[in-house]
């Protein structure tokens, strides 16, 4: 009988609350020492607290490529190696690009882009012997174009292109045993989005069924048992997300309707006091 190697070290980016906490709660019970990373050094501490499981935690900002590599540096001293990471940290500021100041164009594409980056090269640094998982939490925006959402769409386009075109290099360079996974999702009902719940700039995100946590936790669970290059939350959502990136002019044709489902979807969840869940 085979003995199975027990499930290393993991990082998860933006852990400190709502999504990244409840995927550093799934690789915390599937047996890995997880290193709860965010930029709250508090807020990391007090997940990590939470979760158990020896789960640690670190203050990391992604955009500073030296705090990234001292987080892995960090988990294979404590776990003995790094076989998952996952770059969950985003930013969402609203608006449309020409409204927006030059350091919030900076704030979107570098955590959410170069935050990406910098987690993904830090992560195959220290697979590259052993193997392991990266999953990208990207984002429907990064497929198609999103109005109210130019800047944060572009460093999601930016994210999977990167993502791909890496994964793409890791086969030319003959490393098989590392692999990365993107899930792109639909709005998701986390902090970050219920706080643009009142926002019309963001009524696109809210256009769709609104995601809850647990059901990208399943799909990142689902990509680390069967490893897919692109996951689309829901599944029908990424078809017409792919349709009107096809067909650019059939997709700004059709933006102004979507947009104004997501109003009124905003509307009526403020008047509820949040989605059912």
């Amino acid at each position: 009988m085979t003995q199975q190697t027990p499930p290393g070290g993991a990082v998860v980016t933006g852990a400190g609350r709502g999504l990244g906490k409840e995927i550093a709660r799934l690789l915390a019970h599937r047996g890995h020492h997880v290193l709860v990373t965010d930029v709250d050094a508090d807020l990391a501490a007090e997940t990590a607290a939470e979760i158990g499981h020896g789960a640690t935690s670190y203050a990391v900002d992604v955009r500073d490529r030296d705090q990234v590599d001292a987080a892995r540096d960090l988990v294979v001293e404590q776990a003995g190696s790094l076989d998952t990471w996952v770059n969950n940290a985003g930013v969402l500021v609203t608006g449309p690009a020409w409204e927006q100041s030059a350091d919030t164009h900076r704030l979107m594409l570098e955590v959410n882009g170069l935050g990406t980056v910098n987690g993904t090269v830090a992560a195959i640094e220290a697979m590259r012997e052993r193997g392991g998982h990266i999953v990208n939490i990207v984002s429907l925006a990064g497929l198609t174009a999103v109005p109210g959402e130019a800047v944060y769409a572009a460093s999601k386009h930016a994210a999977i292109g990167f993502s791909l075109s890496t994964m793409a290099d890791l086969r030319l360079a003959g490393i098989d045993d590392v692999t990365i996974s993107c899930i792109c999702p639909d709005g998701i009902w986390t902090p970050m989005l219920h706080d643009k719940l009142d926002d019309p700039a963001s009524a696109l995100s809210f256009s769709g069924k609104l995601l809850q946590p647990d059901e990208v936790v399943a799909a990142v669970a689902s990509v680390l048992d069967r490893p897919r290059l692109v996951t689309t939350l829901p599944g029908w959502r990424g078809v017409v997300s792919r349709l009107a990136d096809l067909v650019p002019p059939l997709g700004l044709r059709a933006a102004p309707l979507v947009v104004a489902q997501g109003r009124r979807t905003q509307r009526r969840l403020l008047a509820q006091g949040g989605p059912k869940k």
